[in-house]
């Protein structure tokens, strides 16, 4: 009976131990976070940097299961921490459209491009040239690409040329397939052959 008292006693002892040790380490713990912030304004640099970068590309890309788009470029960087999240193809990028049975519909090509792939919206810039499957060519130095809303338009000055003719203007609204197309503010035809007319001036505000 009497060791009973020397373990409570002990008991006790190791409760204050116990306490002790929880306040230091609270403390510590207390002194530490400030520190722990600091690492954490490092890691937000992370925000900044390409979760991905991919050199020399050719993939596929699919839609809801079918293959629908092919890209091929020098250098894929995928940020999935910014605001919005991005691929970025600041080397340029080519790329083609493919209809239900794999034939290509159009195909673009562009200095650089950025594809914000939560808006499901491409931003082509710089030599931006397309071809659709009529074999008609756009040029323009700036084009977006809405896939959601199955819509490529620009504000730019664009030139369109077709077989026969050469159509420039500001401003340009078309379908996917680049087949059924506005020009808001045309400037002019030129036709190709030069027997048939130099130079047309347009009377209407839209082209299709």
């Amino acid at each position: 009976m009497l060791l009973q008292p020397i373990n409570i006693v002990y008991h006790k002892n190791a409760s204050i131990t116990i306490v002790l040790g929880a306040m230091v380490m609270l403390l510590l713990f207390s002194s530490c976070s400030g520190k722990k912030k600091e690492l954490g304004d490092a890691i937000t640099e992370r925000d900044s940097m390409a979760v991905m970068d991919t050199r020399g590309v050719t993939t596929l890309v699919s839609d809801s299961g079918v293959t629908r788009y092919r890209i091929n470029t020098e250098e894929w960087l995928v940020f999935d921490r910014k605001n919005p999240p991005y691929w970025a193809f600041e080397k340029g990028v080519y790329l083609e459209k493919f209809d239900s049975i794999f034939q290509v519909e159009a195909s673009i090509k562009a200095d650089t491009a950025y594809f914000f792939n939560k808006e499901e919206l491409w931003k082509l810039m710089g030599n931006v040239h397309i071809q659709n499957l009529k074999g008609e060519q756009f040029d323009t130095e700036l084009l977006y690409w809405d896939q959601r809303a199955q819509r490529i338009y620009s504000d730019e000055f664009i030139r369109i040329e077709q077989p026969d003719r050469i159509i420039t203007g500001h401003g340009f609204e078309s379908n996917q397939q680049m087949t059924v197309y506005t020009i808001r503010k045309p400037e002019g035809i030129f036709y190709v052959d030069e027997e048939t007319a130099a130079a047309d001036s347009l009377q209407t505000d839209t082209i299709n």
